[in-house]
């Protein structure tokens, strides 16, 4: 498969190595042009190229960059490109450490609801609540006891089962969490954030999530 990942952070670059390992197809793109990511390209094996490129001729792109930057990609990054293309939202609000205050977000629209309309895609919300460590090195076979479960959150059911089976491969459950309105129920705060459980458990903690965004986590 074809993966196109903007960003080269802890998630997109721990994507691009897992991702490559299995055998898809990886492209990764940063706001600095390829040239800045040799490295990565030549650690992982993914093609580095530019941020118009990786959302060109993937059959997922990944967008996975501080939430204050989405706005600053380009307006015409999925001109063209086929409705069917899966979008994966990795993003978190983070104002306080990072992204300054948005309004929308404080005034209750889900993070990748915001993120959605700022590209002017659908999008999945996924790979948010799992540290990059973990990410890279947890991943386990289909059916072992204790594997861990990732929720996934998308209003295009045929999306969020492409999501469900990729992270299937990269040795993680994954958990159909609901319509994008309710990815809320991952954000950071909620009893799913910055956690490592299997699915019983993650089906339990985003049933148990509330709505109200945790102080630390408001501008």
């Amino acid at each position: 498969m074809k993966i196109g990942i903007i960003g080269a952070g802890q998630i997109g670059g721990t994507l691009a190595h897992r991702l490559s390992a299995i055998g898809h197809d990886v492209s990764v793109a940063n706001s600095r042009g390829p040239a800045t990511l040799a490295d990565l390209a030549a650690a992982t094996g993914a093609t580095a190229v530019t941020v118009h490129e990786a959302a060109r001729g993937a059959e997922i792109v990944v967008v996975t960059i501080p939430e204050a930057r989405v706005p600053e990609l380009p307006d015409d990054l999925f001109a063209g490109v086929p409705d069917e293309v899966v979008v994966i939202d990795t993003g978190n609000y983070y104002p306080r450490e990072r992204d300054g205050r948005i309004d929308e977000i404080e005034s209750g629209m889900t993070e990748s609801r915001w993120v959605e309309r700022q590209l002017g895609r659908p999008v999945v919300k996924a790979f948010n609540n799992i540290a990059a460590e973990s990410l890279m090195e947890r991943g386990s076979p289909a059916g072992r006891p204790g594997r861990i479960a990732l929720p996934i959150a998308g209003d295009r059911p045929a999306d969020v089962d492409a999501v469900i089976r990729l992270v299937d491969q990269l040795g993680f459950d994954g958990v159909n969490a609901g319509g994008l309105d309710e990815s809320w129920r991952q954000q950071p705060g909620t009893p799913v954030y910055g956690t490592d459980l299997n699915a019983e458990a993650l089906r339990r903690a985003l049933a148990e999530a509330s709505p109200d965004r945790p102080a630390g986590f408001r501008a």
